[in-house]
């Protein structure tokens, strides 16, 4: 492992995760961890940017995402998983952050205006959201991370994040890592199964990681198709099909794919036939998830246990960098 590569990722326990974060970064992560330093963050402090007036639901989903992680096979002797909130010295590097960013700054951040404009706060913007890019800037420096895996829509906060180091840096001496973005070259966002390009708990149209597999049949036998193929013999399209559009994810066999296609595009080939298809796709897939959740689920205080030991080790990690944090800015008093 090269120690002078460290990964930072994470995400907001503000629901189950499904297949679509399976696709776009669990995979993802589970390789990396064989070959870099990997801090996996759940990220409750920034949940709350938009879930403040109800703790429970992102309190609740912790242990829950904790187990996902688990169950996808990252490994904890490998990564370290821990808790945002748990580590103090983030917040303290978010308060000096925050000097060195203006609000006109944050206000034209793209992803920033891209998920208030989703939230629709209007005028009603809760000044921790806005800030959020800041105390990202935070996690990522706290444990000098050389890269951060992103999707497309989360470049903008890594530019953030370079900027504030540079400012920093150019300030108080050479402390702060510059991080890069890495953006996974299919990173592309996997759809709801209602043809929706986006997936998620408020939408009802995710299959999550926690399903059993009655649950995912029924999620796939009601799966978006195509509206027009009312007859078997009736040729079908594919595009905007949504289980051509998981087959093409999911089914390691592409020439059965491209079968199925243009059988359905000529006629003759019934939905619920290529559904029953993807389904058992789909179970290989996450019976595995499935099976490594419960043996985690079931000793729920060894995953709390799991939980301490990382967060012990990543704040470990976010102390040393706050101690050369308060060198460089001359505040280090006793």
């Amino acid at each position: 492992m090269d120690s002078k590569k460290i990964i930072l990722t994470g995400d907001r326990p503000t629901g189950p995760l499904h297949i679509g974060h399976y696709v776009g970064s669990l995979k993802n992560r589970v390789a990396l961890q064989h070959t870099y330093q990997q801090y996996v963050m759940i990220a409750d402090v920034q949940a709350l940017t938009d879930n403040a007036e109800n703790p429970d639901k992102v309190r609740n989903n912790i242990e829950q995402v904790a187990l996902d992680y688990l169950a996808v096979g990252i490994d904890p002797t490998l990564t370290t998983i821990f808790i945002q909130s748990c580590i103090p010295e983030i917040a303290e590097l978010t308060i000096f952050y925050l000097n060195l960013v203006t609000v006109a700054r944050l206000q034209r951040n793209p992803t920033v205006k891209d998920e208030i404009q989703q939230k629709g706060f209007g005028a009603s913007i809760p000044a921790g959201f806005l800030c959020y890019p800041v105390s990202q800037a935070a996690d990522i420096t706290a444990f000098q991370a050389n890269l951060v895996p992103v999707g497309q829509d989360q470049v903008p906060v890594i530019e953030q994040t370079i900027e504030i180091v540079r400012t920093f840096n150019r300030l108080y001496g050479n402390t702060l890592i510059e991080p890069q973005a890495l953006v996974p070259q299919d990173a592309g966002r996997l759809p709801g199964i209602d043809g929706k390009a986006k997936m998620g708990k408020s939408l009802g149209n995710a299959i999550y990681l926690s399903d059993d597999a009655d649950t995912v049949t029924k999620k796939i036998m009601s799966m978006y198709t195509d509206p027009g193929h009312i007859r078997v013999q009736d040729p079908g399209r594919i595009e905007g099909n949504m289980v051509f559009t998981y087959l093409d994810v999911f089914d390691p066999d592409k020439q059965k794919v491209a079968e199925l296609k243009a059988h359905y595009q000529r006629g003759g080939l019934g939905d619920i036939t290529v559904k029953r298809y993807l389904n058992d796709i789909m179970q290989v897939v996450l019976q595995p998830i499935r099976d490594r959740r419960a043996q985690y689920a079931s000793s729920k205080g060894d995953v709390l246990a799991l939980l301490k030991k990382g967060t012990h080790e990543a704040r470990q990690k976010a102390s040393l960098t706050m101690d050369a944090v308060r060198r460089a800015m001359k505040i280090s008093y006793f």
